[in-house]
């Protein structure tokens, strides 16, 4: 392929441009809600277990990894600063005794939630300063960022 392709060429654009515009984007909401969260932030690492397990309520620390992509024992070692930070709650599976099951204490949940309020919000109020054709781009590109999503994903070979 060509350096002049023009397909090659506009790859080359979008992704130079996601790659520097989505970074921007996160911090500009962390900052957001830095002053309008009254809980300190957990580090980036617990804030992504926090939300796989809530999303998937009774998953086990292995599922977590894998879905993160990370060591089950660095993974094990962060549920277990969340459980001692009294966040998340493991619980013994009642089929498979081996197995511990993992979920988000009510207060996690309620953090959580607003949490997410604020940034819909961030994002709602942005929306609605932007032109009609800006805004149906942006809700074209969600399902492609998805999908953009987990075709970076390392494959298993």
């Amino acid at each position: 392929m060509s350096s002049t392709d023009p397909a090659a060429e506009e790859h080359r654009r979008i992704a130079a441009g996601l790659a520097a515009i989505l970074p921007v984007l996160h911090r500009t909401v962390d900052r957001r809600l830095v002053s309008d969260f009254d809980h300190p932030k957990p580090p980036e690492a617990h804030l992504a277990v926090l939300r796989v397990v809530d999303e998937h309520e009774g998953i086990t620390v292995r599922e977590v990894a894998e879905t993160l992509l990370m060591k089950p024992n660095n993974v094990s070692a962060l549920i277990s600063k969340l459980v001692d930070d009294g966040a998340m709650e493991r619980h013994v599976d009642p089929d498979d005794k081996r197995l511990v099951r993992l979920r988000l204490t009510a207060e996690a949940r309620r953090r959580s939630a607003t949490v997410d309020a604020l940034v819909t919000g961030y994002i709602v109020g942005a929306l609605r300063t932007m032109s009609d054709g800006e805004v149906a781009a942006l809700g074209s590109a969600v399902g492609a960022l998805a999908e953009l999503t987990r075709q970076v994903q390392p494959r298993n070979t």
